[in-house]
């Protein structure tokens, strides 16, 4: 408290006088406090979560407002899922910055659930990058050109780094890594009849974590090529699934969204560039 108090040049017994009005006013208990210490209860993490969400959003306003010598700028703020492609959204912000100097981002990673919750709540995000198909009744969106391939991390002296592709009956008793939102979908509908017998030993949402399990020799990852190193010499090799599995990616935003103008731009050079 005392070292709170300080960052915010208050004294310790006004931030405690603060602390103790603010939970009268919200009726709740917001914290736990102990001899040297202070904790947050689950209704102090909603608070703070929803005190970020805010402040994001103020931060989002000022800068839809904010122009540099009376050229087109702004912010956007993106949220992104792992791919390759998103080489193709750094190209294109790329090329905005080139005509828009005053333009500046913001970009958060993470699955499909993640990003369209922070999308659906106030329009803390202007764009994401989606793994499945958006609901259209809820978004517009334009499809990324090329496919992401699913297939197998492995380290390079598994036996199945000797074959040129994976099927659903290789993988049956072998400990596998791949992300909540790929087993429930696309991995579920790869594997068919053989889903039942795959056992998932972790989930993760980033790729490069779980490769460092995979190279312990913990288990295999299932991910889209080209997201963990597996160059010669890096221990690891990547294998594809057979049969082909295949992912569209679609930049999504929401259908009733007010966009700023940078924003509008961004939209217009993203569809001249991707819709053939």
């Amino acid at each position: 408290m005392t070292r709170a108090a300080a960052r915010l040049h208050l004294t310790q017994p006004t931030l405690s006088k603060a602390l103790k009005s603010l939970e009268g006013e919200l009726n709740a208990r917001l914290f736990v406090r102990h001899s040297f210490s202070i904790e947050l209860t689950d209704e102090g993490r909603l608070l703070r979560d929803r005190a970020r969400d805010l402040v994001g959003l103020a931060d989002k306003i000022e800068g839809e407002f904010r122009s540099v010598d009376g050229q087109l700028a702004g912010e956007l703020r993106l949220g992104l899922a792992e791919s390759y492609q998103i080489r193709l959204i750094a190209q294109e912000l790329s090329k905005l910055k080139e005509s828009c100097p005053g333009l500046r981002y913001h970009v958060t990673s993470g699955d499909t659930e993640q990003v369209t919750e922070r999308l659906d709540r106030g329009g803390l995000l202007d764009f994401a990058v989606l793994c499945e198909r958006p609901d259209v009744q809820r978004y517009d969106w334009v499809e990324l050109p090329e496919q992401d391939r699913w297939g197998v991390v492995m380290r390079d002296d598994h036996p199945l780094a000797r074959r040129t592709s994976v099927t659903p009956s290789d993988l049956v008793d072998e400990p596998l890594f791949v992300s909540e939102q790929g087993w429930r979908g696309d991995i579920a509908q790869w594997a068919g009849d053989h889903f039942s017998q795959l056992r998932l030993e972790g989930s993760f949402r980033l790729s490069y974590n779980a490769s460092v399990f995979a190279r312990e020799g913990l288990g295999l990852l299932l991910t889209f090529d080209r997201l963990v190193d597996t160059s010669p010499g890096s221990g690891l090799v990547f294998r594809p699934l057979d049969p082909l599995a295949e992912v569209t990616l679609y930049l999504a935003w929401g259908k009733r969204q007010l966009m700023n103008p940078i924003a509008e731009r961004f939209v217009e050079q993203v569809r001249s560039s991707f819709e053939l």
